[in-house]
């Protein structure tokens, strides 16, 4: 909400990137929110949660959604710092705020398409076949369908953006420094992506590794739900948990971490703290 906010209240901050920023600020509230929705539905009546109802499909759903969504904004991000990095230097592409509103559009209507199909029939209530035991009354077919592929392009999609980007940078430094210029402001980018690239790597692995993992069991298992409880579904809540996490930990390593968007931030704070100063007097 406070990047969401102070990208609203300040006009300077219109650049494509800042749009992702906020874009995916958006996507991880969505998150949030769905999961409080799960939450409270375990709370008045946990056995929906565990054996299946038609009261979790929607649910369900707009978790899924919510969570591909940022998913896709993580990787629209690395791909754009990659374009910035690698294009800086010529002139026959620039990424623009266009583009940015396009790929934020895309990464809706794809999440939202994907998220939505167990509304649209894809699901397993009126057949036990094939249902899932983490996430009934969804099918692990449409979950293995949902989770192999976006585990595959959101590891495999950055590392490749920030590795390229990190290569390019040493060698604009090495290029540098054998034209006897000074190359500190090179270093320091290049020191500051590697240690957001560690940070997306490390949050991404810890946050969705175990998700994969949940998947990857209810393929494999031949267990009932009875057998399996409480143990299985202990595991699901942490994991449930670890994506909230990830919600948390998003701001913090794109956006609050950025100089100017922190400034803005603490500007509007002061504001604020002035305004209540001024009412109390």
């Amino acid at each position: 909400c406070a990047v969401i906010f102070t990208r609203i209240a300040t006009k300077d901050l219109h650049k494509p990137i800042s749009i992702l920023f906020c874009n995916l600020a958006f996507s991880d509230l969505f998150t949030s929110f769905s999961g409080f929705w799960i939450s409270m539905l375990f709370i008045t009546n946990p056995d929906i949660t565990i054996f299946g109802s038609k009261d979790m499909l929607a649910p369900y759903a707009f978790y899924t959604m919510s969570i591909l969504s940022t998913v896709y904004n993580l990787v629209s991000i690395g791909i754009e710092r990659y374009l910035a990095v690698a294009e800086s230097m010529r002139t026959r592409f620039r990424v623009a705020r266009n583009h940015s509103i396009a790929a934020v559009l895309i990464n809706w209507v794809l999440a939202f398409f994907l998220g939505c199909l167990p509304l649209m029939g894809w699901n397993c209530l009126s057949m036990e076949k094939n249902l899932s035991v983490l996430y009934s009354p969804f099918c692990v077919d449409y979950l293995i369908f949902i989770t192999v592929p976006n585990v595959v392009v959101a590891f495999l999609i950055p590392l490749f953006t920030y590795l390229r980007i990190i290569i390019i940078l040493r060698k604009r430094k090495l290029r540098m420094k054998a034209c006897g210029q000074a190359t500190g402001t090179y270093k320091s980018a290049e020191i500051q992506v590697a240690r957001t690239s560690i940070f997306i790597w490390l949050l991404a692995l810890i946050s969705y590794a175990p998700v994969f993992t949940g998947v990857i069991f209810d393929a494999i298992n031949k267990q009932c739900h009875i057998d399996l409880y409480p143990g299985v579904y202990i595991f699901r809540n942490c994991t449930a948990m670890l994506i909230t996490m990830n919600c948390l930990g998003n701001p913090i390593i794109y956006t609050l971490k950025a100089k100017t968007l922190g400034a803005k931030l603490k500007a509007l704070k002061r504001l604020f703290t002035a305004h209540v100063r001024a009412c109390t007097l």
